[in-house]
């Protein structure tokens, strides 16, 4: 599903942007003096987008004003929420696990999520955990954000995470690779009074 919205937003965009290009550069050309069609809105290097009688044909009416803030208000929501939808980052709803016998499996991401959580939480020093799956079904990511005690080193706490709860989650899973972006925080903590 997430490849087709790709590729339904990249399609949208490229035509966006093709039409605008096309009615930028006639613009253009039309101002520095090409011929323009019968048909286009401009006839020459001085004409004007809209007249002065174009302009003001609709002023008097009361809907008018209404349907144009109306329109530009639609707009602008649809525009928001495109640029919400294109930077989400969305979960990765189920793993598709090879199981050898040609059917396939599929485990459930928050399941895989939960594993993760529990065992990066059973790390010596790790105050908290948190991952959230990403990628495709056939080809996960995960994304693991630790808080870590102020005494532990990150490089151990690290290294003990890759050998043990990404490890157990790429062979549970039964992916070849399971690439990680882990991000490490200090708790924060008051400062300790010297006597």
């Amino acid at each position: 599903m997430r490849a087709v919205l790709t590729t339904v937003n990249r399609v949208l965009l490229g035509i966006a942007g093709l039409v605008l290009v096309v009615l930028g550069g006639s613009v253009l050309a039309v101002g520095f003096g090409a011929p323009a069609p019968s048909w286009w809105i401009h006839h020459g290097r001085h004409d004007v987008l809209l007249d002065a009688s174009e302009r003001t044909r609709w002023r008097a009416e009361d809907w008018w004003w209404p349907a144009v803030i109306a329109a530009l208000a639609v707009l602008v929501l649809l525009a928001l929420w495109w640029l919400v939808a294109t930077l989400r980052r969305r979960r990765l709803g189920e793993v598709y696990l090879d199981t050898g016998d040609g059917e396939g499996a599929t485990l459930r991401g928050h399941a895989l999520e939960d594993a993760l959580v529990r065992d990066a939480g059973q790390v010596d020093g790790v105050h908290r955990a948190r991952v959230r799956l990403t990628g495709r079904a056939d080809a996960p990511a995960a994304r693991v954000r630790l808080q870590l005690e102020p005494d532990v080193d990150p490089g151990t706490a690290l290294e003990t995470l890759t050998s043990g709860a990404l490890t157990h989650a790429r062979a549970s899973a039964g992916t070849a690779a399971l690439p990680s972006e882990v991000r490490l925080r200090a708790v924060k903590h008051g400062a300790e009074r010297v006597s």
